[in-house]
């Protein structure tokens, strides 16, 4: 063993020894690892490697930045600490109750809501760092995962999927700095490579099936103070197997959200089961929002756009309408087929991914939305709409802007043969990927302007030529 090693392991053994006086079990079992086992697992000493490696690599890039952006950073590493911490206590302890995991996850939940806060009020010139850097950390509720019911996407897709919306962002980042300064666009590339491969790889290594928790260890216990004061209602839970019966298919607000309500003891407030009378065919009056899992304040909870309410529904199991969602980051559609086609009107400042293949999708008369989706049958069509960023993360045969100002298409590699069909729009940007798996995003503007000259019995058609365009 080299000495870094030794060195990194004798901080750890000296980390947990502090933990332990924080850490209150149940008096009612004993036994399960001592601490300076489970710090030498061999589970414990990777997730080690990967702060060293990954989160060292994003650190130093923040470090040369500074600013905003040093601070979140702080907060990824902070958060990437406090897992190491609970991967160590699970070796000790039994697999808890759901008010024994509430308390359990509280500390990592504390990181992540103090990352989220840095995203709020005015935005800040550094909003896509802070957005992608405090998303990207709901890859770390993968620690939440207890078992196919349990609502959740296994450990190595969760991690994946919750990287995916960070991505969004930190691809922004990537645009904007590439040829400004590259210290930004390490830090981007850090931010990805501590998720894929790094923290996707670990998962994938050491707990594929979920967490492993300790079979003879401690009970978790928490304290009085923080224990819910009623059972949750028998509704679908995060935690519970009646989460099964639950549509999958429904919009959800990232992880940090759902850490929100674990730390208050209230898991199941926010989540809403889809039952046979809630489905669109057999609603009679159809205008209301089924199955959308989203945190109300009082502040929020009744945003209506002025075209009316806003809806996030499967209709007659053909069409999903996403409408009027206002300042909604999170919205989510899975499990999808390539039958359904997503309709989405009249959205602003909002965000959409779309997980699975669907047969087409539309977007229209919507203001600075953002879509992610993976592949498409037909084609992505935008229509009427201001400020819209597209990502294409698959194939997409066709794409459409029609009537549209300020539109960024980002496409993936099997989406490069797409036709591109443009009409009456402008400020049409299209990324694709470099040569170089590696490399920055390329940006090519499509031409707005065009000459049109008479020859031969005919107009010949020439994109207009801009210098420095």
């Amino acid at each position: 063993m080299d000495e870094k090693l030794i060195q990194r392991l004798e901080s750890a053994v000296s980390r947990l020894e502090s933990l332990s006086a924080g850490f209150h079990p149940s008096a009612t079992q004993s036994g399960g690892a001592d601490a300076p086992d489970a710090a030498l697992d061999p589970s414990i000493v990777a997730f080690a490697d990967l702060i060293d490696q990954y989160v060292g690599r994003v650190s130093g890039a923040a470090e040369v930045i500074g600013g905003q952006v040093l601070d979140v950073t702080k907060l990824v590493q902070e958060a990437f600490n406090v897992q190491k911490e609970l991967l160590i206590k699970l070796r000790q302890t039994q697999k808890p109750n759901l008010a024994g995991l509430s308390e359990f996850l509280k500390p990592l939940n504390e990181v992540i809501t103090k990352a989220t806060k840095l995203t709020e009020g005015r935005r800040s010139d550094f909003f896509n760092h802070l957005k992608a850097a405090a998303d990207s950390l709901s890859a770390l509720a993968w620690i939440a995962y207890t078992g196919k019911d349990c609502g959740m996407s296994m450990p190595i897709a969760h991690v994946e999927e919750s990287w995916q919306m960070a991505e969004f962002y930190s691809n922004k980042v990537l645009v904007e700095y590439r040829n400004k300064d590259p210290n930004h666009v390490e830090w981007a590339k850090a931010l990805k490579e501590l998720y894929l491969p790094g923290l996707r790889d670990y998962v994938k290594s050491f707990h594929p099936l979920g967490p492993v928790w300790s079979p003879t260890g401690k009970i978790f216990a928490p304290s009085k103070a923080s224990a819910p004061a009623a059972p949750p209602p028998p509704s679908a839970s995060l935690f519970s197997s009646e989460s099964s019966q639950a549509s999958s298919s429904k919009p959800k607000e990232g992880m940090s959200a759902v850490f929100q309500q674990i730390s208050s003891g209230n898991v199941t407030s926010g989540l809403k089961k889809v039952t046979n009378d809630m489905k669109t065919k057999n609603r009679t009056d159809r205008t209301g929002v089924v199955g959308a899992i989203e945190k109300e304040t009082p502040a929020s909870s009744r945003v209506f756009s002025k075209a009316g309410p806003p809806k996030f529904e499967l209709q007659m199991g053909r069409k999903w309408v996403v409408e009027n969602q206002i300042e909604k980051k999170d919205l989510v559609i899975e499990d999808c087929d390539s039958k359904q086609s997503v309709y989405i009107y009249g959205c602003k400042n909002s965000v959409l991914q779309i997980s699975g293949k669907v047969n087409n999708i539309t977007i229209d008369k919507c203001t600075k939305m953002g879509v992610v989706f993976k592949d498409v049958v037909a084609a992505c069509e935008i229509v009427n709409s201001n400020g819209v960023e597209v990502q294409c993360q698959g194939a997409a045969p066709t794409i459409s802007v029609d009537n549209t100002s300020g539109c960024q298409l980002y496409l993936s590699k099997d989406s490069l043969e797409a036709s591109i069909t443009t009409a009456k729009s402008s400020e049409i940007n299209v990324m694709v990927p470099g040569a170089d798996p590696d490399g920055d995003w390329v940006e090519h503007s499509l031409p707005q302007q065009y000459i049109h000259l008479f020859k031969n019995g005919h107009f010949e058609t020439t994109p207009a030529a801009h210098s420095g365009g």
